[in-house]
């Protein structure tokens, strides 16, 4: 593996907005950290709405996207780390809500996730996510990336990751990127398909 590979567009994706929010959760047993994701991520949203004005009809549908992105990638970074720490920074406009978290994970698990990420990215988001369902429907199997393609086809997200090999070790730092559109004409159109 080289050593950082980009998958996404992440500049496109981070912007320079001042992090409000800046969390990090300690290396302890999976199940603690499991359970906690949905209440950190409903604290993330809860804060970072705070920091915007909002008409009132958008503020219970932008909780709702920020808290299930956040959820969704706070799982992911619980479920694949290998050791360590898992980090989050967010930030909020009246434009965007981007985020980045970051955890260590194993060198082979890195490999097959970048094998997924380039095959959920090489297409559109939507297509993608009926075939998957349809696939999982037909074999009776549940694949990976099925949040992932929801973030991107049905609330608008733009994701980029970065793996980078951490020194003298078969762990790979992973670095998550997303932003999602919070403008009122965004929310509206992707929480419409919802």
């Amino acid at each position: 593996m080289m050593s950082a590979t980009v998958i996404g567009a992440r500049d496109d994706v981070i912007e320079d907005h001042e992090p409000i929010c800046s969390l990090q959760l300690f290396d302890g047993p999976l199940e603690l950290s499991w359970h906690h994701c949905a209440t950190t991520s409903d604290f993330i949203s809860e804060l970072c709405l705070l920091r915007v004005r909002l008409p009132f009809r958008e503020v219970r549908d932008v909780r709702h996207s920020v808290a299930y992105l956040m959820n969704e990638l706070l799982e992911n970074a619980v479920k694949f780390k290998t050791s360590g720490d898992v980090g989050v920074q967010a930030s909020i406009t009246r434009e965007w809500f981007t985020v980045k978290t970051w955890n260590r994970m194993a060198a082979g698990s890195a490999l097959r996730l970048q094998s997924l990420l380039s095959e959920l990215t090489a297409g559109d988001a939507t297509d993608l996510l009926i075939r998957k369902i349809e696939s999982n429907a037909q074999s009776g199997t549940v694949e990976s990336g099925l949040g992932l393609l929801t973030l991107m086809s049905d609330y608008g997200v733009k994701l980029a990751w970065t793996f980078e090999a951490v020194d003298r070790s078969d762990e790979v730092c992973l670095e998550t990127c997303a932003a999602l559109p919070i403008g009122a004409g965004d929310i509206a159109n992707t929480r419409s398909h919802a």
